[in-house]
């Protein structure tokens, strides 16, 4: 029975090729422009997480805040090495950790000076910074010096310095007195967007010179999973083992470190605490770029849907017109209404298949040759996306998910001119004059 109402719908739409040609191209449009658009928003999602867990986060991060006194505060974790061999034992599905020095300085070159955000790094031991960072001149393997540094291109720009050139770096220790080191720039980076702005790579031994510390203080530890997306699942545990452990944690907090500061310093007690965090907390406030690309995409497509219902209510309602004494003829010879409802309803979901699978062939077909043309982005867009060229991210399950969705409306969009065709009286129906 199936087959047979799969053939009769079949024919009657190649019967009106044109018009339903016509639609058809509008639900693959449609499907196109969904799939393309959630191709440039994975394709952000996935340039933010990779170069952000290169340059600012891992994808568990264990920091936290060391107080000398009840009024100060600095973002410290202190004997790391037992952080660390704890995160290790509870969290088997970490792949490698890092451990990173933090801090904020005023780099002081000959003729200009910046403020810095200032991470403490073993080069030698980060395989996704190496991954990652793509240098326009100098050596990654120099930052493995002492009183070395590494700038991105827009930092090397506003110093006025290149390959070889000196800078200082000033900067409060966390007992309030101020120091300086000098280091030299050893390799300067292409930009990635706002995540490179003002940030600057040496050495965690240089870093813990300039702040006076010792060894066995650090920044944060960041970990680094097998499964990212266990992230949250992960932290949750950790942050429960560590405060089992006897260390003093932090209650889960989704904002980034440098936000807590001002909160932390204003509370009443010393020492340590720890802080575990996601690298979705510490990129809370880059969120906004997907949000807003989220929503223009959800209004573009909530616009082209209407539209589409639109026409499909039209083409269905003209073809129940032009198509009324043959109904009329199938309800004489006792068709009932739910099998004329059903055959309509066919009709439609085999227009919304054939368009939407021809839609998202062609968005995933598009996705893949703007990602070969490899198109340059405005500088302008390459500090919100983080994208020096446009990329799109096109998974088989988004280009299915975006085909049903459209699909699905497509079929709906039929329900009220199908209940109309099957409410038709017979002997109306075929004494109509189309």
């Amino acid at each position: 029975m199936l087959l047979t109402d799969l053939r009769i719908a079949a024919r009657n739409l190649v019967n009106h090729t044109r018009r339903n040609a016509l639609l058809a191209a509008a639900v693959a449009t449609v499907t196109a422009l969904l799939v393309l658009l959630g191709g440039v928003t994975t394709g952000i999602r996935a340039a933010m997480f990779e170069s952000a867990t290169a340059l600012l986060t891992g994808h568990v991060n264990v920091g936290g805040f060391f107080k000398i006194t009840s009024g100060s505060e600095a973002a410290l974790v202190s004997d790391f090495e037992k952080v660390l061999a704890e995160a290790r034992r509870v969290v088997p599905e970490i792949r490698f950790a890092v451990v990173r020095g933090r801090g904020y300085a005023k780099a002081i070159s000959e003729t200009q000076s910046v403020d810095q955000v200032l991470f403490g790094i073993d080069v030698r031991s980060e395989p996704v910074f190496r991954e990652v960072v793509r240098l326009s001149a100098g050596r990654l393997d120099d930052l493995s010096q002492s009183g070395t540094v590494l700038l991105f291109e827009e930092q090397a720009r506003q110093l006025g310095v290149h390959v070889g050139d000196a800078l200082t770096l000033s900067a409060p220790t966390t007992r309030g007195v101020s120091n300086t080191v000098d280091v030299r720039v050893v390799a300067i980076a292409s930009n990635v967007g706002i995540l490179s702005s003002g940030t600057a790579f040496l050495p965690s031994e240089t870093l813990r010179q300039l702040y006076q510390l010792k060894r066995s203080t650090t920044g944060a530890i960041m970990l680094y999973l097998q499964d990212p997306a266990a992230a949250r699942r992960v932290a949750a545990r950790l942050r429960g083992a560590l405060a089992s452990a006897g260390w003093r944690v932090m209650d889960a907090d989704p904002r980034p470190y440098w936000e807590k500061r001002a909160g932390v310093k204003s509370e009443d007690w010393v020492g340590q605490k720890l802080d575990v965090t996601t690298w979705e907390d510490e990129l809370s406030w880059l969120m906004w770029i997907l949000k807003a690309l989220q929503g223009l995409a959800g209004l573009l497509i909530g616009v082209l849907t209407v539209i589409v219902i639109v026409g499909i209510l039209n083409t269905l309602a003209i073809a129940i017109r032009e198509r009324t004494q043959e109904i009329g003829t199938l309800r004489a010879i006792g068709m009932q209404r739910a099998r004329v409802l059903w055959l309509f309803l066919l009709e439609a979901a085999l227009l919304g298949a054939t368009g939407t699978i021809a839609g998202a062939l062609a968005g995933a077909g598009i996705a893949g040759l703007l990602n070969v043309a490899g198109i340059p982005m405005p500088e302008a867009a390459q500090t919100i996306l983080m994208q020096r060229y446009l990329t799109l991210s096109v998974s088989v399950g988004t280009a299915a998910g975006s085909a049903a969705v459209i699909a699905a409306v497509t079929t709906v969009a039929a329900l009220y001119p199908a209940w109309y065709a099957a409410r038709l009286p017979p002997v109306t129906a075929m004494h109509h004059v189309g």
